[in-house]
């Protein structure tokens, strides 16, 4: 019992973060006008947590060795939750900004040492059941925020979908304090090395702001996004040599030795991919072409999230039985027959026609994601643990937004591209183009429209037309992109190691 408590309390703290991390994207509207800024300017809401998040997660297993693996998940949790207030109460962009620094700094404590604590406290005969709680919450939380965040925006205010946090923070703290073992004493600790922290921030926050604004930027047509690449290039590559020299690194990259986890790791940016840029792409053709709300859009993305749920406890069971390298195969090609199944979209597409190919997707990411955890965390030493969670929780959230930059970009090239076939095929004088122009000029004047605007207003539903038909279509290529790619990583499923049957591990420490 006291090992779920341990269990349901890091899980509250890890699913605060992970809402958190979707929740905001369908307040950006709301808030820009309650603040006096463009969407433009918005976009650094999510960019900054992003930053700060991906900044946080390697060092984590350090944080929580120097401090104490407790108290460092209770500072997360009392952060983080501070830091939703100050959200919630900004009355500036520039405030939110800082309060929405300061959220993904300690958010991404909590997801690192969640499933870190987990590895630790429960024997191996028991880590599927574990990891397929924890599993069920990573999937299902980006899919819950826009639901939840689209009923908050929509009939309360996007102040609540931070001061939400607040009861929650609390249950969470006091969970913890009472549910995980009191932290050993603390051994000498030597120096910090601050260089190193220095140049891992420098290195992965100009990663991710490149990937967040690369797209918005026009890459490397400009000059910020140019000189990002060489800042992220050089302050990483400093850092890797500066740690593989040190006696003790901020972090243990020398847990790379390990082949499950370096090849797991790849995967997971595949899997982070397919999860986030899913997340990506549906919402966005919902509103785009669908004209859904946000909150229309949260509920049909909510069956894929209870799928998710219902489904973990089952695959947890199958991966006792069964190879999880087997598991993540079968995992990866339903997953996609799912987005292959989504590309076939059309300005007709209803809600009904996207519930069940999102449930089929939601059901193959749970088959590939808590096997694929197995297999590239079970193998690794107790001892080691701690780093390769945050190390691999930092390849899903770069895995998630590199998908989002790629789709993003591949958006709008295709589109273009669309666009120019179609207009190749609808040329002014063929006699199809312009009975039509004529049938569609003759309704609008017989409701009374004058014949030179009915001509005009003709032209424009055509291009309307055509803008609409080109959107659907790279929205397609996006999803066929998504299931190419999956299945081109799937030889990497041979270097995962099997998780060792039957071998004890010690709770507490």
């Amino acid at each position: 019992m006291n090992k779920w408590a341990v269990a349901i309390a890091v899980a509250l703290g890890a699913i605060l973060e992970l809402i958190d991390s979707s929740i905001v994207n369908v307040a950006l509207t709301d808030m820009a006008a309650s603040l006096g800024a463009t969407i433009e300017q918005m976009s650094w809401v999510v960019t900054s947590y992003g930053i700060a998040n991906v900044i946080i997660l390697p060092l984590a297993a350090w944080l929580g060795h120097r401090f104490g693996k407790k108290r460092y998940f209770l500072f997360s949790l009392v952060g983080f939750t501070v830091a939703s207030v100050m959200c919630g109460m900004s009355t500036s962009l520039p405030t939110l900004i800082v309060a929405r620094v300061l959220q993904g700094l300690t958010g991404g404590g909590l997801m690192a040492k969640a499933q870190a604590i987990l590895f630790e406290t429960f024997p191996k005969e028991e880590q599927a059941t574990a990891q397929g709680f924890f599993s069920a919450i990573v999937i299902a939380g980006p899919t819950i925020g826009p639901t939840l965040g689209g009923y908050i925006v929509t009939n309360i205010g996007w102040r609540w979908i931070f001061f939400v946090n607040l009861p929650l923070g609390v249950l969470a703290v006091m969970m913890v304090s009472m549910a995980l073992p009191r932290d050993p004493p603390r051994e000498a600790r030597g120096s910090i090395d601050w260089t190193a922290i220095a140049l891992l921030a420098l290195g992965l926050g100009c990663l991710q702001t490149l990937l967040e604004e690369g797209n918005s930027e026009d890459w490397f047509d400009s000059r910020f996004i140019v000189a990002m690449t060489v800042v992220a290039a050089a302050g990483l590559t400093l850092f890797v040599a500066r740690e593989l020299r040190s006696k003790s690194p901020v972090v243990d990259l020398r847990v790379l030795r390990h082949r499950s986890l370096w090849a797991g790791s790849i995967l997971s940016v595949v899997v982070g991919m397919a999860l986030y840029g899913a997340l990506f792409s549906v919402p966005l053709f919902a509103a785009q072409v669908m004209r859904f709300t946000s909150q229309q859009t949260g509920l049909l993305l909510l069956p894929g999230a209870l799928v998710s749920a219902l489904a973990m406890p089952f695959v947890a069971r199958v991966v006792r039985r069964y190879p999880p390298r087997a598991l993540i195969v079968v995992g990866a090609l339903v997953l996609s027959v799912a987005v292959l199944w989504l590309s076939r979209l059309s300005p007709q597409t209803s809600q009904e026609d996207l519930t069940m190919p999102l449930m089929v997707r939601a059901f193959g990411q749970v088959l590939m994601f808590l096997p694929l955890s197995m297999a590239t965390l079970g193998p690794i030493p107790r001892a080691d643990i701690a780093a390769a969670t945050g190390f691999y929780s930092l390849t899903r959230q770069l895995g998630g937004s590199i998908g989002i930059a790629l789709l993003n970009t591949l958006l709008s090239h295709r589109e273009a591209f669309h666009r120019s076939v179609l207009v190749e095929h609808l040329s002014a004088t063929a006699p199809q183009v312009q009975a039509q122009l004529a049938a569609t000029a003759a309704g609008l004047a017989a409701k009374g429209v004058a014949p030179l605007d009915a001509q005009q207003q003709a032209l424009s539903l055509l291009d309307r037309s055509v803008n609409l038909q080109s959107a659907v279509m790279s929205f397609g290529d996006t999803f066929v992109m998504t299931a190419v790619l999956v299945l081109c990583t799937l030889p990497l499923v041979l270097l995962l190691g099997r998780p060792p049957q039957g071998a004890k591990v010690e709770v507490g420490h």
